[in-house]
């Protein structure tokens, strides 16, 4: 009789976690090239993945795909993707002004720039569901344009929008710089 006769299940678990454990991280956290981004993003890499938990409530996954040449330095300067998979349902009104709010830590802005914007961000991402993926795509120069579930849902054609909003998860200045530095491919200090 074999050990694995005997302990069944439990031993063949232990043998898929410990497969899992000498797998590279990059080997179990690649996600998949969304058809939103090859379009826009031909020779998309994906970067880095990263979940986003609060006080153990799990907000989303984030997924980054960057292309060749892409520096976290200047990052508003590279076409790139972000992908966020909401964990739990938010309403649009939520996403933007949290949104507005952290992009204040990134740089300022003035109160009538808050409010256009979040009115274009409550237009552009509408109240999510859980599994419900959110991707945006910088285009350098022009702004960035929106998808939800691989749909387009339009664009801000605003730069200093782009480089705010994307700064939540890429800039030095972002709130959580460790999640920041998993989506980058950054080992952690």
């Amino acid at each position: 009789m074999t050990m694995t006769h005997v302990y069944g299940p439990a031993v063949r678990t232990l043998g898929f976690v410990l497969c899992l454990l000498i797998l590279p991280a990059s080997a179990m956290a690649d996600a998949p090239l969304r058809s939103e981004v090859r379009a826009v993003l031909a020779d998309a890499k994906h970067t880095g993945s990263a979940r986003l938990s609060i006080w153990g409530f799990e907000i989303y996954q984030a997924n980054l795909w960057t292309a060749v040449g892409f520096s976290a330095q200047d990052y508003s300067q590279h076409a790139f993707a972000l992908e966020l998979e909401y964990l739990r349902n938010f309403s649009s009104e939520d996403i933007a002004k949290r949104s507005i709010q952290e992009m204040g830590r990134v740089g300022r802005f003035s109160a009538s720039q808050a409010d256009q914007w979040f009115t274009q961000l409550r237009a552009l991402i509408p109240d999510v569901q859980k599994g419900d993926r959110i991707t945006g795509v910088n285009r350098p120069g022009v702004g960035a344009s929106f998808f939800v579930n691989g749909k387009p849902t339009g664009e801000a054609r605003d730069v200093e929008l782009a480089r705010l909003f994307f700064g939540i998860w890429l800039s030095p200045k972002t709130s959580e710089p460790q999640l920041r530095q998993t989506l980058l491919g950054q080992a952690a200090p």
